[in-house]
């Protein structure tokens, strides 16, 4: 289980970032992960699917959903037609902004690590909140090239970048206040599911290559439970099947290995990363992608 902090490409001039998570864009690269930053979602289409902790939630349109500071959190379902708004805001924006007892939480969140705080926006906040984001999301790089490259980017030189970094700041203060206030206006509500042990344990040991070596029956052992039944309860409460589940992980894996040696070539980085075959690893890269990965990743 891994530690470290995403790196989310900020230059120092930017005190958060802003775009829209669409499904038709964005790689389904499920790899668990956690950042210093805040992180707000709008849902505005469609469903996502989150695991926290020991967790499960599902929010459609119409929530607004908060990943605080440290909150390792893992995105392992969509909708085809998901799109969700995702605003991050830097810690020394968050100090800055929130200055008044109204917004003093926020500096320092009081929330378990398998808890997430949520609500469902009336009509007008939703409008609101959307029309915000919208506009500071304009001048912002496109949608298909932020989908591909924030978080888990093709390009290892990727940097966010915005026409007007100035009024992206003042905005994304403006945001922040403006979403917390309609967080404490409306009665949160979300679908929440405890994990079995077993899923959870499976995750952990998914997340982790000496699991990837584990055949499913193996797997299923170290859970404690038959192959049948993880089969069923994982797929039931992850929302993919273990195989997907590995796949995901997996080019998660070839994108640390490929970015972290300027030596590692496609096959030597799909190898490390778990896939058995190069033919294996061309599979599903053009399934999350669309495309083979010559096609796609400069030389």
């Amino acid at each position: 289980m891994t530690s470290e902090y995403e790196d989310l490409h900020l230059n120092p001039e930017y005190e958060g970032l802003i775009y829209l998570a669409d499904s038709e864009y964005n790689p389904p690269i499920l790899r668990p992960h956690k950042h210093r930053e805040l992180e707000v979602n709008l849902v505005v289409r469609g469903s996502v699917t989150y695991v926290m902790g020991t967790k499960r939630y599902s929010f459609d349109a119409g929530m607004l959903l908060w990943l605080f500071p440290g909150q390792r959190h893992q995105l392992v379902k969509r909708s085809k037609e998901a799109r969700l708004f995702v605003a991050v805001f830097k810690p020394n924006l968050v100090e800055e902004a929130c200055q008044g007892e109204r917004y003093e939480w926020l500096k320092n969140p009081q929330i378990g690590e398998s808890e997430a705080l949520s609500t469902r926006l009336g009509a007008q906040a939703f409008r609101s909140i959307r029309e915000a984001m919208d506009g500071l999301a304009e001048e912002a790089l496109d949608v298909a090239t932020l989908n591909r490259e924030a978080g888990f980017g093709i390009n290892p030189n990727f940097r966010f970048q915005h026409q007007d970094p100035d009024w992206l700041n003042a905005g994304l203060r403006q945001l922040l206040l403006l979403c917390w206030r309609s967080q404490g206006e409306f009665k949160a509500r979300r679908e929440e599911v405890q994990m079995h042990p077993a899923v959870r344990k499976a995750l952990d040991l998914l997340e982790n290559e000496d699991g990837e070596t584990m055949n499913r029956e193996d797997l299923a052992s170290a859970c404690g439970i038959s192959s049948a039944y993880l089969t069923r309860i994982f797929h039931k409460q992850v929302g993919v099947t273990i195989g997907q589940y590995r796949n995901s992980m997996k080019l998660g894996r070839f994108w640390r290995a490929f970015h972290g040696s300027s030596q590692a070539g496609l096959a030597e980085a799909s190898y490390t990363a778990g896939f058995g075959s190069y033919s294996q690893f061309y599979r599903v890269f053009k399934d999350a992608y669309g495309t083979g990965p010559r096609k796609l990743i400069p030389d």
